[in-house]
Order: C-alpha cells, then sequence, then structure tokens
C-alpha cells in the first residue's frame, strides 16, 4: 500500500477508536494498540510531511506555550439559563411557555419538551468551516469568548474534522468537562506536587480549558458534550431539537445520551425526579436537568430576555445535605474590610465533591441558628450554591459548647471591628490592613478587571508579606528581580514542605502582564478600583459617561444620581470614595505610573455623536471581504444603529456577505431590503460624522429582489 492510502487509512482508524472510547465509552482496542496506530501515524507524517494536514489526530497536541488568550466575538449571544428549584416553579415554566404559544385565553394542550442532563462545566463554542474545526471559543460574556482553539484540539472527544461533509461555516454549542476520575486523578498528582486542590471538576475543567500550555490541556483529560447548533448554512436546518441532536452525532460529535423527549410536563417532571436519585451513577457532575422545547419554530415564537430564552429553563437538583463536625468558626476580611465568618468542617463528600468549609453568611445568622463550634451540623450543597451550614445537631451537642462570638479586633491586623448602623456586616476599617489589600490586589488583577495574567492569590500574598507592594500603584514598579527572588512553601499530602523559588522566566511574564494592563479601558480601571457596589456594569456606564478619571472625580453627587443607571446608592458610593484624601493619592500615583485614564475621543459616549442611524435595526450574514462582522456592527452601532441575529418585518435591512445562509432568504420572503457589502461600506461612509452629502437609506440601496 502506498504511504497515502497507508495514512488515510490510519487516520480514519484513529478517529473511529477516538469516537468509540472517548464519545461511546466502548473502546474496541487496547491502549497499547491505539497508541501503535498513533505511533505509525506519526513514522509516516515524519517521512512524508507533504502529507501532513491540520485536520490529523497526530495535530491535535503542540508542545508551543501561547502568550495569552484572543477575544472573540461569539456568531450569536451565549444566554444563561434561569432556573427552576422545585415541581411548582417546573410547573409555572410551561403555563408560561403556554401562554407565549397560545396566547392568554388559548387552549392549553401538552408542550414537546426535551430534557438533558445539565453537564457541570465549562460552555464552548466550535466553529467548522467546510467540516474542519476553524476555531474553539468560550462563553466569556455570552457576546465575547476566548478564543481557545489549540486547546480545544487536544480534546479527542471533539473531532478535528466531521464524519459527513458539512459546507460552509457552522457552530456547535456544548460543554466541555472533567470525567469524575480524571478529575480525582489531577487532584492526587497536585497534592503529590504540593499545589492547591481543585474544589470541583467544573472549576478543574475551566482551569484546565484555560492554561497557556496545550501539552498539559492533553494529559488533563478532558472530554466534552454538544447539544446546540447556530448559524449552520445547511440547505435543511434541523426542525426540532431532536433532530439536532441526531445531526450532531452523524457528523461524529459527542451528545450526552441520557436525554429523552417527553411530551408535557408530567414527563418533565418524571425525568427530572428520576435523575435526581440516580444522577452519582454516570461519570460526571450534573447539577440538574435542562428543560427545552423541542420545535425550533416555537423556541423563535417565544423568544428570549435579555438574559434567558423563554424556551429552556434550568432545574436544579434538590440539595444534597450530610452531617459533619463543626471544627471551628474562623473569619475572613474582604477586599472592602468585610469581616465574614466561615465554617471549618471535617471534610466530608457531598455531591461528589469533598466539603471541608462552608459559608456562614454572618454573626446574625449564626446566632439565630444557635450554631457553636464543636456541634454535629447539617451541611448542605445545591448546584452552583457554595455549600452552607443549614444548623445544629441539637441532639448530639455536647454539654460544654459555648456560643460562638464575633472577635472584636481585625485577626489580620489587631484594628477595632465596628458594624456601622443598618448593616449586618462588621468591617475593619484600617485601610492599610494586609488582608484588605490582599483581597483588593487580588480583585485588581483579576480578569474581570485588569486582567493581569499571572498574578494569582499566592504571589500576592508573597508581595504584601514583603512589603513590596503597598497599594495598586507599586505593582507598576516591580521589577523581575524582584520576583524572581520570592519563595513559597506548601504542605504535601504527606506532611512534608515544599519550597519553590518564582523563577526568572515567570517573572518576566508577569511583569509583562503588568505593563501590558497600563493601556487597558477605563472602565477596568474604575472596575479594578474596588468602590463598593460599582460591579463591572457600573463601571462601564460610569468610564462612558464621564471620559476621564478626573471627570468622575470632580462630579457632584446630583450629576451622577442624573447619570443612566446609576442610582443614589451607586452614586454615594462613587462619590464617598474620591472624597478619601487616599483614594485621590492612589488615583495620581496610577497615573503617573502610566495607567490610561481616559476614554479615547474616538470611543467616547455614543450619545455624544451624531445618530443618524438611530432607530434601525439590521442583520449580518455571509462573510465580508473588507472587514469582518464584527467590525461592520461596531460601525453600525457607532451610528446608533441595532444590529441583531434574528430577521423579522420590522428589520431595516440585512446585510448579504459571500456563501449568506437562511436569513437571506428569510428577508426575501418577508421583502425585507438587503444590502450588498458595496452597498454597506455605502451607508457607512454616507453617515459618518465627516460626511456631507445626502443620508441613504437601506431602500435606496438595497438589492433588487430575485424573480
Amino acid at each position: 500500500m502506498d504511504p497515502a492510502s497507508r495514512i488515510d487509512d490510519l487516520r480514519r482508524l484513529i478517529r473511529h477508536h477516538e469516537e468509540r472510547y472517548y464519545v461511546a465509552n466502548q473502546p474496541e482496542v487496547s491502549d497499547a494498540e491505539f497508541d501503535d496506530l498513533i505511533h505509525e501515524l506519526r513514522r509516516l507524517e515524519a517521512e512524508h510531511p507533504e502529507l501532513v494536514t491540520s485536520d490529523s489526530p497526530t495535530q491535535r497536541v503542540s508542545g508551543r506555550v501561547a502568550e495569552g488568550f484572543d477575544t472573540v466575538m461569539h456568531a450569536e449571544a451565549m444566554l444563561s439559563l434561569d432556573n427552576a428549584y422545585s415541581e411548582d416553579e417546573l410547573r409555572a415554566f410551561d403555563e408560561r411557555v403556554q401562554r407565549g404559544l397560545n396566547g392568554p385565553g388559548g387552549a392549553p394542550g401538552a408542550v414537546d419538551y426535551v430534557a438533558e442532563l445539565k453537564i457541570d462545566g465549562l460552555s464552548i463554542a466550535l466553529t467548522y468551516v467546510d467540516g474542519r474545526l476553524e476555531r474553539g471559543a468560550t462563553r466569556g460574556d455570552g457576546v465575547r469568548g476566548e478564543d481557545v482553539t489549540t486547546n480545544v484540539r487536544t480534546i479527542r472527544a471533539i473531532p478535528l474534522r466531521l464524519k459527513v461533509p458539512a459546507p460552509g461555516a457552522l457552530e456547535a454549542r456544548g460543554e466541555v468537562y472533567l470525567p469524575r476520575q480524571a478529575f480525582e486523578k489531577m487532584n492526587r498528582e497536585r497534592e503529590a506536587e504540593g499545589e492547591p486542590l481543585f474544589a470541583n471538576p467544573r472549576n478543574a475543567a475551566a482551569g484546565a480549558l484555560r492554561n497557556l500550555d496545550p501539552a498539559l490541556v492533553a494529559r488533563r483529560g478532558l472530554r466534552a458534550f454538544m447539544y446546540q447548533l447556530v448559524g449552520t448554512g445547511l440547505e435543511a436546518d434541523p426542525a426540532s431539537h431532536e433532530e439536532t441532536l441526531a445531526l450532531l452525532v452523524r457528523w461524529g460529535l459527542p451528545v450526552e445520551p441520557h436525554w429523552r423527549r417527553c411530551q408535557g410536563i408530567d414527563q418533565v417532571v418524571a425525568f427530572c425526579q428520576e435523575w435526581a436519585q440516580t444522577r452519582q451513577r454516570v461519570g460526571f457532575d450534573t447539577d440538574g436537568v435542562v428543560v427545552k422545547v423541542n420545535a425550533l419554530d416555537e423556541r423563535r415564537r417565544l423568544g428570549s430576555t435579555s438574559k434567558f430564552p423563554r424556551w429552556a429553563v434550568a432545574f436544579k437538583f434538590p440539595a444534597e445535605q450530610k452531617t459533619t463536625r463543626l471544627e471551628a468558626i474562623a473569619v475572613n476580611v474582604g477586599r472592602t474590610g468585610a469581616v465574614t465568618p466561615y465554617a471549618v468542617l471535617t471534610p466530608v463528600l457531598i455531591a461528589g465533591t469533598t466539603v471541608s468549609m462552608a459559608t456562614l453568611h454572618n454573626a446574625d445568622d449564626i446566632a439565630r441558628k444557635d450554631i457553636r463550634p464543636g456541634d454535629w451540623v447539617i451541611v448542605e450543597k445545591a448546584g452552583d450554591v457554595i455549600p452552607r451550614v443549614v444548623g445544629p445537631v441539637l441532639s448530639r451537642r455536647a454539654p460544654d459548647v459555648e456560643p460562638w462570638v464575633m472577635p472584636s479586633s481585625c485577626p489580620q491586623c489587631g484594628s477595632h471591628l465596628r458594624r456601622p448602623e443598618g448593616e449586618a456586616v462588621v468591617r475593619c476599617e484600617n485601610v492599610s490592613c494586609p488582608a484588605k489589600l490582599q483581597r483588593g490586589l487580588e480583585h485588581f488583577a483579576s480578569r474581570g478587571a485588569m486582567n493581569i495574567e499571572g498574578l494569582g492569590e499566592s504571589l500576592i500574598g508573597q508581595l504584601v508579606r514583603n512589603g513590596l507592594v503597598r497599594d495598586y500603584a507599586d505593582l507598576y514598579g516591580l521589577t523581575p528581580e524582584q520576583l524572581a527572588g520570592l519563595t513559597s512553601s506548601s504542605v504535601r499530602g504527606d506532611g512534608k514542605t515544599t519550597r519553590r523559588r518564582f523563577g526568572a522566566k515567570n517573572a518576566v511574564k508577569v511583569t509583562e502582564q503588568i505593563a501590558l494592563s497600563r493601556t487597558n479601558e477605563l472602565w477596568r480601571v474604575i472596575y479594578g478600583l474596588g468602590i463598593r457596589h460599582i460591579g463591572e456594569r457600573g463601571a462601564q456606564v460610569l468610564a462612558r459617561a464621564f471620559g476621564s478619571i478626573d471627570a468622575l472625580a470632580g462630579v457632584s453627587l446630583e450629576a451622577l444620581q442624573t447619570t443612566d443607571e446609576i442610582g443614589p446608592v451607586l452614586a454615594e458610593s462613587v462619590r464617598g470614595w474620591f472624597d478619601e484624601p487616599r483614594n485621590r493619592d492612589l488615583v495620581a500615583r496610577l497615573r503617573a505610573a502610566g495607567v490610561r485614564m481616559e476614554v479615547p475621543e474616538s470611543e467616547r459616549d455614543q450619545t455624544r455623536r451624531p445618530q443618524p442611524l438611530a432607530g434601525c435595526t439590521y442583520v449580518l450574514t455571509g462573510t465580508l471581504s473588507s472587514m469582518t462582522r464584527e467590525e461592520a456592527t461596531t460601525m453600525l452601532e457607532q451610528l446608533g444603529a441595532k444590529v441583531t441575529s434574528s430577521v423579522s418585518k420590522k428589520t431595516t435591512g440585512v446585510i448579504v456577505g459571500e456563501d449568506a445562509g437562511s436569513k437571506a432568504e428569510k428577508a426575501r420572503a418577508l421583502g425585507v431590503p438587503m444590502l450588498d457589502e458595496a452597498a454597506l461600506l455605502a451607508l457607512l461612509a454616507a453617515n459618518s460624522p465627516n460626511s456631507q452629502g445626502p443620508k441613504p437609506n437601506s431602500q435606496s440601496l438595497a438589492l433588487s429582489p430575485e424573480p
């Protein structure tokens, strides 16, 4: 047999055995036999490099360490799911669906649903072009995600090429997860190396997929299940979720096999009750059931809110409870100075994870429940919720157990603790408290704020303890030499203590990331400052509205309160933060360190610009040659237009690129104007702020309808 034919045969065999092992869990050959096939393929490809292709099984693992992950736009927003925690809430969801489909006075009827196990993992979007894997992206904020293609290619459950040809571009969405056995193996390895253990398989999967070393990702044993298709260019799209799952399977994509079609909500409830009792029998964590309307045309009629689709709900399994001993009640000091008690427990297995700590909320809650150190307590863990102490088992309380009292001084700095009037939280008011500084720095460096890769809890702790960092601005004066000499110690599972140097290579990477953060958007700086009550959205609103940190620092309370989306509580918090002299000094030091403190003029609040396309709604379909669809979306939005993903009679125009899909057909059927790329460019140019000519509209630029 000639080398090209043998290579094709080997690739076909390897893909077949990968699917049997990683998707169907029914291996047909031993690991040694599978390895022999891989080795033979590698040898032949080495001898004939001209025959190597990007979708060959040998190209899954790369030894190259990436510098970081790019941000990519999703074809359609990846929405979250609304939750239901009881049978009554499931039935209320069904009633909402029936009203949406039949109207308030419509006749009730059994809705056709599909129920699937909810995978406790990390959402992923896979883009295939002409059947080949082109991109893998995390959910991110739902609109933008991280491009983790290199790491996704190492997951053997995900085919690099679909089994059945699929022309054009399509996006399959699903969940990357870590099987329990792989999770336990990973934690055993981390314990042996003196590394902190992962709390649960979901966190471990997220950490593995975001690792910058693809070779390490490949060793983690990640798997995946897919459950959704968006943006396909198929001649005949699936009509139901049931057909979608069958199509995914035909393509060779992994689908969780325990899904069930349910005629009416009674069958859905029965499915949920069945799996609430038997969920431990599968080899991965599942915290509930996802219930979806089966017919895709009914989904389109139901639509979505800004956060959730109206056609789906996630039923969360009832909390699993265990009894264990409360060894102690300790307190944690947060970045705002809030001193929060937590339970230190004798480790106990709950819902597939080992729990040794649990939340206790506050001192009032502890007193109300009469929880005391030394008690036997009931601990529960429900879905994504942090484990919490439900209450004590009074029949097992020892006679010498004493009530717990909140400390009067900060356990970190010794300052007197104060409980502000009307609040349940006790606070440390010392601005120099090392615990507040530690948590504040963790927040400042976090992904949602300044996004300083590598500056984690352990390193920040060393910087604080060694006096190298006393506030956020000190980060920008750190040198690689200062970081390289730091050492950390950890206790291994056998009780031995290991010590590690941070190292020159890691030191250079972290200082480069710190330097890179100087150019971050203003809203990230505002959010990173840790102003109480100001989250990411609030920071974005403030940055757009005021344009610079100086303008924000000088604005009056009244002006803040009249800003869109900023209420009295947020306004008082912002004004109070900037009224503190030490905070103003911090801002000055950050500016002196080169941190960007204003929004570029080109990105200022859109309301300050002409909005010639205000009230217009556009839909993009197909590929544009002069720009990406994301760039086109941004330019249209800057002119006041709204860009959506679905076509309706209210759509102003559909912009049609190469290889346009079903949206163009729908626009034609509805009589919605269609614009080609030249017409789009003309529309953008004519409505730009510098244009002096007449402003065309979609009708004047529209393509002639085809007969």
